[in-house]
């Protein structure tokens, strides 16, 4: 891979501690988000959380007291400590609440490096 191929453009995260609960037919799972962004969220790994790339999940994330977001999300990437996901279905009376959460990071790319 070269140098140029290893730096691209994502939708920008913001960084924001939050409770989620993972859904996927019967089984669920708590933990908490560690970013998110206008395409996808990363969420901290629990322990015994099943799944692999691809899998489709519902996630309901709480930010603050007034604020509830439930959307289908695919994972995207998985690791150790944690989970990418991109979102699949963002309800339509749930997109200005997320872009509104979002504020300048709705509109805005990032830079990334490819470790890999």
């Amino acid at each position: 891979m070269t140098e140029a191929s290893k730096v691209g453009r994502r939708a920008a995260r913001m960084p924001i501690r939050s409770a989620v609960l993972m859904i996927r037919g019967d089984q669920s799972w708590t933990s908490d988000v560690e970013d998110i962004s206008a395409t996808g969220v990363r969420i901290a790994r629990p322990a015994d959380w099943i799944g692999q790339s691809g899998d489709l999940f519902v996630l309901d994330m709480l930010f603050g007291e007034d604020l509830n977001i439930h959307l289908d999300a695919r994972v995207a990437r998985v690791s150790d400590d944690e989970i990418g996901f991109i979102f699949s279905r963002i309800p339509a009376d749930k997109e200005i609440p997320l872009w509104n959460l979002l504020g300048r990071h709705a509109d805005e790319q990032e830079r990334w490096r490819n470790e890999k």
